[in-house]
């Protein structure tokens, strides 16, 4: 993990989060530069590396100022962007109220460089409006807190979401943000921006099995395919709950839904490493798709009672993990559906033996 490479000033945030295998490499570039965002670029060089023109970079005209070197061991690049954060309440009878929209790209963020954690490979985004009439951010904070894996396993915490080597989870987080209003509901809007070639797809996979995560049953993907369909290239991945704790528990869940994958129709905030990457082609050739994920429902109490909100999405290339039953689930139902069956070809035996038995003693009439 490289904070700011090549630049000694922490103003901005930078942070670079670089995988080697023995024949490719992964790069997941994180920014707050413009709206919060995150870059992923997968190459065919192990040592492939990547490059910063600073000066151009925090220039208006950012284009071409972030590369991979060498250009041509891209293989696959693709980037999401954190745009608006959304808030409203069920206003009744007059339907829905919608507040000023906070937009992230206008936010005022910490450094990051305090919380890098190398050890454990973590980091932490912390920003407040720059603009807050409304006071609502007075006592709280919007905070993206990234994790990167060095092996396969499963996170620790709710919602336990399955992760491999490729792959890096992103948390959400809202703490002490006062409601504007009765039962507030919020929404964080969400673009991805791929290259001619690839086109995103929303996957919604139902499970009988929550022995990691209690009561939740449903798998949101949100993966980048090869138009012809042939080939996964990259997924974000969630399960349908966010918590209203910073110790979740099963009754600290939030209802989470994703409200429509659609191409979007404006341009992404200027000055992002978005822009500083993809340079001209953003606005031909790459197509902008953005997805609004909510929080709250029946039971948005829970945010109004606790003022804390967390949700954990899993970002990786290739195909995402799937969940499969444990072998304590496996044992569980084969004695459960086994015992039952056993029992029956037991009885069925006995029966059958102790009729031959009865009728053995006796000679047959003629």
């Amino acid at each position: 993990m490289q904070y700011n490479p090549g630049w000694n000033s922490s103003s901005v945030n930078l942070l670079h989060v670089w995988a080697a295998g023995p024949r490719d490499s992964l790069h997941y570039v994180w920014s707050s530069i413009g709206a919060p965002a995150v870059l992923l670029v997968a190459t065919q060089s192990p040592s492939s590396a990547l490059r910063v023109n600073w000066t151009q970079l925090l220039s208006p005209s950012p284009a071409g100022a972030i590369w991979i070197d060498p250009p041509d061991s891209v293989v696959y690049s693709t980037a999401v962007v954190f745009t608006k954060l959304f808030e409203f309440s069920e206003a009744k009878p007059s339907g829905e109220l919608f507040y000023p929209t906070y937009d992230l790209a206008e936010f005022s963020w910490d450094s990051l460089n305090h919380t890098l954690n190398h050890t454990a490979l973590t980091a932490e985004l912390s920003g407040v409006p720059a603009n807050d009439p409304g006071g609502g951010f007075s006592n709280g904070s919007l905070a993206f807190r990234v994790t990167a894996y060095e092996a396969g396993g499963r996170d620790g915490r709710l919602p336990s979401l399955l992760h491999t080597a490729d792959s890096s989870q992103l948390e959400f987080l809202l703490a002490g943000v006062a409601p504007r209003g009765n039962s507030s509901r919020f929404v964080l809007e969400v673009a991805t921006v791929e290259e001619a070639g690839a086109v995103r797809r929303l996957r919604s996979q139902r499970s009988i099995d929550d022995e990691y995560t209690p009561t939740i049953f449903e798998v949101l993907s949100l993966v980048a395919e090869s138009q012809n369909g042939s080939s996964t290239l990259g997924f974000l991945q969630w399960k349908a709950t966010a918590y209203g704790s910073r110790h979740p528990r099963r009754e600290d869940g939030i209802q989470c839904r994703a409200q429509g994958l659609q191409v979007a129709n404006w341009t992404l905030p200027v000055s992002s490493i978005v822009q500083a990457y993809f340079g001209d082609s953003l606005g031909s050739t790459c197509t902008i798709s953005a997805l609004n994920v909510s929080f709250g429902g029946e039971e948005g109490e829970v945010y109004q009672e606790k003022r804390y909100l967390s949700w954990s999405v899993l970002l990786g290339f290739g195909e995402p993990p799937r969940d499969t039953f444990s072998p304590l689930v496996i044992s569980i139902t084969a004695v459960a559906l086994g015992t039952p069956l056993a029992m029956l070809l037991l009885g069925s035996c006995l029966v059958l033996l102790a009729q031959r038995r009865r009728y053995s003693e006796y000679e047959p009439i003629n």
